[in-house]
């Protein structure tokens, strides 16, 4: 089977007497287009998304009256990092731009993929952080610029 788009969301549908199968994915997988997914029942499936819209946790495949093939997101290892006041914020912000990582926001914590040499950096920059596994809602994306 192969899936050209999404057709909702698991928070949007009424899931009632339904089995559910899932796709597991790494948030990395997320901006792929095209991919070869199996699900948790090892159903084997092509994925070639038309469009700009990245894939999202809960995201529907599939779905008929009996079945619905969704997308769960696995949890990534990240550094939430919480400064202490809005300068600290800007120092981590313009050492992190620096290094051209990409970051979300949730709630006051800004979330960057594990690394070790960040995780020194903010030891070093005395910024409090955890490194946890935590499932993020979209992929980590670069912003694309160039330099002259």
């Amino acid at each position: 089977m192969i899936i050209e788009k999404v057709i909702g969301n698991l928070r949007e549908v009424d899931r009632a007497g339904r089995h559910l199968e899932r796709i597991y994915l790494e948030s990395d997988a997320l901006r792929k287009r095209i991919q070869r997914v199996k699900t948790d029942h090892g159903k084997e499936l092509g994925i070639r998304l038309k469009g700009n819209k990245d894939l999202a946790d809960g995201d529907i495949l599939y779905m008929d009256e009996k079945n619905i093939i969704a997308i769960q997101t696995l949890a990534d290892d990240v550094l939430a990092i919480q400064p202490a006041s809005i300068g600290q914020m800007g120092e981590v912000a313009h050492q992190l731009g620096n290094r051209h990582l990409p970051a979300q926001f949730e709630g006051d914590e800004m979330l960057v993929q594990y690394d070790y040499l960040v995780e020194k950096l903010l030891t070093d920059m005395k910024v409090q952080y955890r490194r946890e596994k935590r499932k993020v809602k979209e992929a980590f994306r670069h912003i694309g610029h160039a330099h002259d």
